[in-house]
């Protein structure tokens, strides 16, 4: 079973090398993507193991990251080096994130076609062995399906008022925010809520 980290060669090749190093440093890696274009974008997602990255974390991994590319060379043309966090909205990648993201809305993808369809959106309901168990609306009511973890080929957390509240919760219980940030945004999103509500 392979994570959904590195999804090509490339980046299967950039996982072997990158993921001692940032590990190394205290973070876990969510993702790494090179992209291409003009100029190609090596994409790095990080986080410390209890979650969230500060600007000054995402720095130093570049720094790090720079290093050992200089190094081992495996990317031919010149690129551009972006390191941030997974964001809210953020890719699952990891057999555990469909865990500890339980509850929350998702969208996924799988490599083929699953009773005629490849993309699937509903509520996580956990793991079950190695399937990914998803809520979906079925002829007009709701049904949990399993969906093996090496089918998939891409997942990521919908953005939904649940998944911002907890986000900022999180962010509030490590220190990231204090309780005025964390209430001017509360209060905002029911402000929110109302006028949408009146509409």
């Amino acid at each position: 079973m392979t994570d959904l980290i590195a999804k090509t060669n490339i980046d299967q090749r950039l996982f072997e090398i990158l993921s001692p190093v940032i590990e190394g440093m205290g973070f876990e890696l969510v993702r790494i993507r090179l992209m291409s274009g003009n100029t190609p974008i090596l994409q790095i997602m990080a986080e410390k193991p209890e979650g969230g990255i500060e600007v000054d974390d995402c720095a130093g991994i570049s720094t790090a990251v720079s290093a050992v590319m200089d190094v081992e060379d495996p990317i031919e043309d010149n690129y551009t080096l972006e390191v941030s966090s997974p964001g809210i909205d953020r890719p699952l990648t990891r057999l555990k994130d469909f865990e500890t993201w339980a509850g929350y809305v998702a969208k996924l993808e799988t490599e083929e076609l699953i009773d005629g369809r490849r993309r699937f959106k509903g509520a996580l309901k956990g793991v079950e062995g190695d399937e990914v168990l998803v809520e979906i609306d079925h002829e007009g009511g709701p049904v949990t399906i399993g969906l093996k973890f090496d089918w998939l080929s891409d997942a990521k957390l919908v953005l939904t008022d649940e998944l911002i509240r907890e986000m900022l919760s999180q962010r509030k219980h490590a220190g990231q925010i204090d309780e005025a940030q964390f209430d001017e945004v509360q209060t905002f999103m029911a402000s929110e809520d109302d006028a949408a509500a009146n509409t």
